[in-house]
């Protein structure tokens, strides 16, 4: 993928890849020579390896499919390469290539120039850098709940007449 046209997209929705287990919409992040950030709904932050999308779709109606505003001091890691994403996400709970039979999910140990080593289980596993499509790691925007958004009074209400129903069937047994 070319740099220019990604960061044309930088803060636009967009689906990576058409379809299949690696695909995912979310808002691109940020863009670097190799790689490439999403913050998606399910997944939170995943970076992509530049070298492995096949393609990436704009929706031109606007509507967002993400459902959470980002806050405004969001954080996540950042590096100028992939290989110095990698390394900064030593010793940290990922999951390599989200989707089909090669997903892997594990502690990330060890990060050399060929391969990356995950502890996965009671298996050490070494993934050549080159294979490794995404990765991703534990940082996630909570989504507000709409069903308490829209019931939050009168739920709460109801859980007050509960509890003074049980409080007064206490007080009888007593």
């Amino acid at each position: 993928m070319n740099k220019k046209m990604l960061l044309s997209l930088i803060d636009k929705e967009v689906k990576v890849d058409r379809g299949g287990p690696e695909s995912r919409v979310g808002k691109l992040l940020s863009v670097e020579d190799d790689h490439f950030t999403l913050l998606t709904a399910d997944d939170g932050i995943i970076y992509y390896n530049t070298q492995h999308i096949k393609s990436l779709t704009i929706n031109t109606k606007n509507q967002t499919q993400l459902g959470f505003e980002i806050p405004k001091k969001f954080e996540y890691i950042t590096a100028n390469d992939f290989k110095g994403v990698l390394g900064k996400l030593a010793l940290r709970w990922v999951k390599v290539n989200r989707g089909g039979p090669e997903t892997l999910e594990g502690v990330m140990d060890y990060v050399d120039d060929d391969y990356i080593t995950i502890v996965s289980n009671e298996e050490i596993v070494r993934i050549s850098l080159f294979h490794i499509r995404n990765i991703s790691y534990g940082v996630k925007i909570e989504k507000p709940k709409e069903n308490e958004q829209a019931n939050g009074g009168r739920n709460n209400q109801e859980r007050a007449k509960n509890n003074s129903k049980k409080n007064d069937s206490n007080k009888e047994s007593e």
